[in-house]
């Protein structure tokens, strides 16, 4: 299979972890007899040291005619790096807007996954820790309250802010078809967040949620209010496959899940538009500090990398092969600096990629 992939290794970190990605992607391809094909794009600090913008047209041109898109991390220093000087609309962040505007990209998936062998780092119970879990936070992510209108006014000298929170029916329904199709690839099982006791919008959620349920018999759809996902998120998240919900609840959600698995450094994310085109990701950011010291922990991009075989490819056998080498690499006692724990081998970020090829092959 012919795949092509335009990168964009970013700022900080993000060449270090992306050739590290192409490196496991590689080790896929020689197994499985693929054609990887990448063109590399620039794009935050990177394009603006060249270009004077974080991306330009012809980048977004470069990232549309490939069939998907693997990217490191963005951005840099935010106290100490020119280019935070620049105005907002020119700054490395603007380029990810951007591109997730150019490329219409509504669907944010965020994996949080404990690993046995990180149990360690998790700050919840041991009882709770202990039964680990894997869950996707499935967020829409071109809607809602952060793109409603807004204004701003002052009323018989009082100030008044009024933020707009608007869905409409082909916003949901698109979203909960890519949360029921996924749910399909993994343990079959949709948690719908909202808040549909007080909100309108939640009350449409939900009912164009079920109706998009009625397509997916083999898939099993539940109900929860956004307050009680938070609690339920700490109490017991081994509950939880796939949790669907809109942009706000999504945006929270996902960095509480985030932070449960103890490490963000194993994190992958992927964003996805209404084809199996999307853009893949570490959840991590640029660290700047450590960039081309051979420190970073290049994991979550190389899931992002899986995530991306299984999902714009439907190459899952090849994902599971990634997915179950990166295990394997834990279980056997290697770790970057972010995950180092007693009685384990610290090894840096080209070490790690070498281990985890090594698995594959």
């Amino acid at each position: 299979m012919e795949l092509k992939i335009t990168c964009i290794p970013g700022d900080g970190i993000g060449p270090e972890i992306v050739a590290e990605a192409k490196k496991t992607l590689d080790a896929v391809a020689e197994k499985y007899g693929h054609d990887m094909q990448y063109t590399d794009i620039l794009m935050g600090g990177a394009s603006i040291d060249v270009h004077g913008v974080p991306l330009t047209d012809e980048a977004v041109e470069t990232a549309r005619s490939a069939d998907a898109v693997l990217m490191g991390s963005i951005g840099g220093d935010t106290t100490t790096s020119p280019w935070y000087k620049l105005a907002p609309n020119l700054r490395p962040e603007a380029g990810l807007l951007a591109i997730r505007k150019a490329l219409n990209l509504f669907a944010n998936l965020r994996p949080a996954v404990l690993y046995e062998e990180l149990a360690g780092a998790c700050p919840l119970k041991t009882e709770i820790s202990e039964k680990g879990f894997d869950m996707l936070i499935m967020r829409e992510l071109t809607g809602g309250l952060y793109f409603g209108e807004r204004r701003t006014t002052e009323e018989n000298g009082v100030r008044k802010a009024v933020d707009t929170l608007t869905y409409d029916e082909n916003e949901i329904r698109r979203i909960a078809i890519k949360g029921f199709d996924i749910a399909r690839k993994r343990k079959k099982k949709v948690t719908s967040v909202d808040k549909a006791n007080v909100l309108d919008s939640s009350r449409l959620w939900r009912a164009v949620v079920e109706e998009v349920a009625k397509d997916y018999p083999d898939v099993t759809l539940e109900h929860m209010l956004v307050d009680n996902c938070a609690m339920q998120l700490v109490k017991d998240p081994a509950q939880f496959d796939v949790i669907l919900t809109e942009n706000m609840f999504g945006d929270i959600l996902s960095d509480e899940a985030s932070m449960v698995t103890g490490s963000i450094g194993m994190l992958a994310s992927a964003s996805l538009n209404d084809t199996k085109f999307g853009l893949y990701e570490p959840s991590h950011g640029s660290a700047p500090d450590i960039a081309g010291k051979d420190l970073a922990n290049p994991i979550a991009t190389i899931l992002s990398a899986s995530m991306m075989l299984r999902y714009s490819f439907d190459l899952d056998k090849e994902a599971d092969v990634i997915d179950n080498a990166v295990k394997q690499v834990l279980k056997d006692g290697y770790r970057t600096g972010d995950i180092m724990s007693d009685g384990c081998t610290q090894v840096g970020c080209k070490k790690m990629g070498d281990l985890i090829v090594e698995r594959i092959k």
